[in-house]
C-alpha cells in the first residue's frame, strides 16, 4: 500500500513543480539587447543632427574667410620720432591697405603711404611700401585682436636748414622694418573696421655731401576694409 501511495503522489508533485517553473520562467523577460542598442544609436544620431542644425559650424564659417582679398584705407596720426622729428611736425595722414587671407590665422597686409611734414623752413617727406604678416592670436565673436610684423621699402627725404640755406637730402630707397598690432571688428561678410598701430623703422640713408638721414615714425590709424 505504501508503494502504491508513493507511486500515486509522485507524478502529481512533478506536475505541480513543472507548472510552477513554467509560470516563474514566463515572468522573467529576456532583454532584447540588439533592439535596445539600435534604439539608443538612433536617439544619439538624431540628437547630434539636431545640435548640428541648431549650432553653426565654426570651421565652415572660417573656411568662407580663406583666400579672400581686401582693399581699404587707414586714416590717423603719423608721429615723427628720432631725427625725423627735427625736420617736421606730426600730422593726419592717409594710408592705402591691401590684405589677403592666406590661412585661418594669418593674413598678408600691404601698406602704401606718402606724406609731407613741415616745420618752419624744414620739411620731411615720407614714402613707404611695406608688407607684413598679420596674425590673429584669438577671436572673440566678431572681434579679432592681432599682431603684425614685416619688411618694406622706404624713401625718406628731408629738407634741412644750415647756416646759409636749406638743402634737400639725396633721394634714395632704403630697406626697413615694421611691426605693431591692432584689433578688427567684422561688421558682415564684406566690411571690416578696426584700429591699428604700426611702427616704421627705415634703415639709415647714406648721403654723399651731408650727414646721413636716420629716424623712424609711428602711425595710429582707424582702418576700414572691403573684402571680396
Amino acid at each position: 500500500m505504501a508503494l502504491v501511495a508513493m507511486s500515486f503522489f509522485t507524478p502529481s508533485l512533478s506536475f505541480s513543480q513543472a507548472s510552477e517553473q513554467s509560470s516563474f520562467s514566463s515572468k522573467i523577460k529576456t532583454p532584447n539587447t540588439a533592439g535596445e542598442l539600435r534604439t539608443k544609436e538612433d536617439e544619439k544620431f538624431s540628437s547630434e543632427e539636431v545640435e548640428e542644425k541648431s549650432t553653426p559650424s565654426r570651421s565652415s564659417g572660417q573656411s568662407g574667410r580663406l583666400q579672400r582679398h581686401g582693399v581699404g584705407f587707414g586714416l590717423g596720426e603719423t608721429f615723427l620720432l628720432g631725427n625725423y622729428s627735427k625736420h617736421g611736425n606730426d600730422k593726419i595722414t592717409l594710408d592705402l591697405l591691401y590684405s589677403y587671407a592666406a590661412s585661418y590665422s594669418f593674413d598678408l597686409l600691404v601698406n602704401a603711404h606718402m606724406s609731407e611734414h613741415t616745420d618752419e623752413n624744414e620739411r620731411m617727406k615720407l614714402m613707404g611700401l611695406t608688407s607684413s604678416i598679420k596674425g590673429r592670436f584669438v577671436e572673440y565673436d566678431q572681434l579679432s585682436p592681432y599682431f603684425l610684423g614685416g619688411l618694406g621699402f622706404y624713401a625718406p627725404r628731408a629738407k634741412r636748414a644750415n647756416t646759409t640755406s636749406t638743402q634737400w637730402t639725396d633721394q634714395k630707397i632704403s630697406f626697413g622694418l615694421n611691426f605693431g598690432g591692432g584689433v578688427d571688428l567684422r561688421l558682415n561678410d564684406h566690411y571690416v573696421v578696426g584700429v591699428m598701430g604700426q611702427m616704421h623703422w627705415p634703415f639709415e640713408v647714406q648721403q654723399d655731401d651731408q650727414s646721413d638721414l636716420k629716424g623712424y615714425y609711428f602711425k595710429l590709424l582707424i582702418t576700414g576694409m572691403y573684402l571680396f
